[in-house]
């Protein structure tokens, strides 16, 4: 009987690794699908943002293109070449601000992965508080 007495403290601490792994291995698990969902959204999103940025751009190059269209034939006789100088340099002046604005963006910092990231914190705060 005293070598079950001093086995069954063994098999206590045995049992509460595998219960402390199992455990560490499915809040793991969880907050990598947490990861994979905040991807899969991110991703979504994004192709959302390009058909619809595709579409505007479409539609106001049409309008940019049948306005510069209507000024020149409109300056036909009397100022053409001023017309189309004038447009030209209006468009490159936007084009260059909307450039300069795509590369401001491009180097801000997004918070790609901020659902995973709280829940890995709130995750750490609770380790360390006991």
């Amino acid at each position: 009987m005293s070598e079950q007495g001093a086995g069954e403290p063994a098999i206590g601490i045995l049992q509460s690794l595998r219960n402390l792994a199992t455990t560490l291995v499915a809040l793991l698990q969880n907050r990598l699908e947490l990861l994979a969902t905040d991807i899969e959204e991110e991703r979504i999103r994004l192709l959302q943002v390009l058909f619809w940025a595709a579409g505007a751009l479409f539609f106001f190059a049409l309008g940019v293109l049948t306005i510069t269209m209507f000024v020149v034939l409109l300056l036909w006789d009397s100022h053409r070449l001023a017309g189309i100088i004038v447009l030209s340099a209006v468009f490159l002046a936007i084009g260059v601000g909307l450039a300069i604005g795509v590369y401001k963006r491009m180097h801000r910092r997004s918070r790609l992965f901020s659902a995973s990231l709280d829940e890995l914190t709130k995750d750490k705060d609770r380790l360390t508080s006991r």
